[in-house]
């Protein structure tokens, strides 16, 4: 919490949701109504705010991140939709733009942003561009289960994170100073602290297994999926090889479903046609 509002800290890493949109004249319409709803609502909106509610709309989404897991999947989606659909009309939508359309569809992180950002996942109130990371790898282990981003988010839980200010204050601190000095070693600091604290929220069973784990390995520290299952190990990718690492934790972590080997790099979108 910040204040009396709700924050998260993104975590972009290089595993992308592919969206294109075409819009032409006729009946009101969307492809892939069925398959992506979350996506659909983002172009509607999209195309509401720019006064062009009246065109058709073909949606194509291609997207090999895990649904449920708290990577960002339904995010991407969204935030891709609502970029392709202001493109393909020949405007350019800032991030501070984008954000209000995509939170109007559901809680979302600040893909959007470029660099590291600081988002109030809920309304959108707070906005820090907190910097460029420096080279981490995440090696992201997923145990199973998922967590349905709408539901948990409807649950009120500002009275227990007021009892774990002092964790997150401290973590946001080690994050912040340790992007301004370009430390992993400081931003896997917090982000351990942070992690630690996410247990009375939303706890992972295997959290103190994967610490124990990342400390054997010399990684920085961990993260999680706020709003998901997945575990993450930092690892300064200037003093490991992050591939070694991916190997052991497979071999280490025999009941994951899956293991990710990941890069950590500035966020935002990149458009990759015209």
């Amino acid at each position: 919490m910040l204040g009396d509002g709700y924050f998260l800290v993104t975590c972009p890493v290089d595993f992308f949701s592919r969206v294109n949109v075409e819009l032409f004249n006729g009946e009101p319409a969307m492809d892939q109504a069925g398959e992506y709803p979350k996506a659909v609502q983002a172009v509607s909106a999209t195309l509401k705010h720019l006064n062009s509610q009246t065109l058709a709309a073909r949606l194509t989404i291609s997207n090999p991140i895990p649904r449920g897991k708290g990577m960002g999947s339904s995010s991407a989606d969204v935030v891709g939709a609502i970029v392709a659909t202001a493109l393909a009309l020949g405007r350019k939508l800032s991030p501070a733009e984008v954000a209000p359309l995509a939170l109007s569809v559901e809680p979302t992180d600040a893909v959007m942003f470029p660099g590291i950002a600081l988002f109030d996942h809920r309304e959108g109130r707070v906005v820090e561009q907190l910097g460029a990371p420096p080279p981490i790898e995440v090696i992201a282990l997923d145990f199973g289960g998922t967590v349905d981003t709408l539901d948990f988010n409807q649950v009120d839980r500002r009275g227990l994170w007021k009892t774990l200010q002092s964790e997150t204050d401290e973590a946001l601190r080690l994050v912040r100073l340790g992007l301004h000095q370009a430390d992993p070693k400081l931003i896997g600091q917090g982000a351990s602290i942070s992690s630690k604290a996410g247990q009375e929220i939303l706890h992972k069973p295997q959290l103190d297994a994967v610490m124990d784990f990342a400390q054997s390995v010399g990684a920085v520290g961990v993260n999680v999926a706020h709003s998901g299952t997945v575990i993450g190990v930092l690892v300064d990718a200037l003093e490991r090889r992050g591939r070694s690492i991916f190997r052991q934790a497979r071999e280490g972590f025999p009941e994951a479903e899956e293991v990710h080997h990941f890069r950590i790099f500035s966020g935002g979108v990149q458009v990759v046609g015209s």
